[in-house]
C-alpha cells in the first residue's frame, strides 16, 4: 500500500504484534500444554490454544485488509513476537506468559476501543470478549501457582518477572507513539504502563502474602 501513512503503519505493527504473541501462545498451549498437572489442565490448555490461534488468525487476516493485500495462509509469525514468549520451554513458564502477555494485549485491544477508528469495534469485539476468559483461565493458575509449596511459587514469580520487562517495554512504546495518536487510532495521553503494572503487582503480591504464612 503506496499510501500508507506512518499512523497506519504503526497501527499495523501493533496489530501484527498482537497476533504473533497469540500465534506462538497458541502453539506452545499445544505444544507444552500435555504436559499440564492433571487431565483437566491439558484439556483446558488445548481449548485455550484453539481460541488464541483462532485470535491470531483474525488478527492476520484484519492486517491484510488495512495493506490491501490478499489473504494469507499463515505458516509462522511475523517475527514480532516478544522473544521472552518464543524462549518458552515449560508449563510454568507458559502460564506466566499467558497471564502477563494477555493482560497486556487486552489494554492494548480496549485502547484501540477508544480511537477515532470505529471500524475497529467490529474487528475485536468478540475477541475481546473471549480474551477475557483466557486472563481468567491463566490468573486463576498463576494464583494458584504463587501458593504452591516448595519451588513453584518461587518458579512461578521468575516466570512472571521474564517477560514483564518487555511487554512494559511495548506497552511504553505504544503510549509514547505520536504517530497512532496524531491519526487517532490512540487517545491522547492513553495510560497502558500504569494500569499494567497495577495488575501484575497485584497477583505477584499473593505470593508475597503466601510466605508471610
Amino acid at each position: 500500500m503506496s499510501n500508507k501513512t506512518a499512523g497506519l503503519a504503526s497501527f499495523i505493527e501493533t496489530i501484527e504484534t498482537i497476533a504473533d504473541n497469540k500465534y506462538i501462545l497458541g502453539d506452545l498451549l499445544v505444544e507444552i500444554g500435555v504436559s499440564g498437572p492433571d487431565l483437566e489442565a491439558t484439556l483446558s490448555t488445548i481449548a485455550m490454544a484453539q481460541g488464541e490461534l483462532g485470535h491470531a488468525r483474525l488478527l492476520y487476516n484484519w492486517a491484510f485488509d488495512l495493506k490491501g493485500i490478499k489473504k494469507q495462509e499463515i505458516e509462522r509469525q511475523t517475527g514480532k513476537a516478544f522473544t521472552s514468549v518464543v524462549a518458552v520451554d515449560n508449563w510454568i513458564d507458559l502460564i506466566g506468559s499467558l497471564y502477563v502477555v494477555n493482560v497486556g494485549l487486552e489494554l492494548v485491544l480496549k485502547a484501540m476501543l477508544n480511537g477515532r477508528h470505529t471500524d475497529v469495534v467490529n474487528r475485536i469485539n468478540k475477541l475481546l470478549r473471549e480474551q477475557k476468559e483466557h486472563i481468567m483461565y491463566s490468573r486463576g493458575w498463576v494464583e494458584q501457582l504463587l501458593r504452591d509449596q516448595g519451588a513453584v511459587p518461587r518458579k512461578m514469580d521468575e516466570s512472571i518477572k521474564k517477560v514483564f520487562p518487555e511487554v512494559q517495554a511495548w506497552l511504553k512504546g505504544l503510549e509514547d507513539s505520536s504517530a497512532l495518536i496524531e491519526e487517532g487510532y490512540l487517545k491522547p495521553g492513553v495510560r497502558l504502563v500504569a494500569p499494567f503494572q497495577s495488575q501484575i503487582g497485584s497477583v505477584q503480591a499473593q505470593r508475597a502474602e503466601s510466605d508471610v504464612v
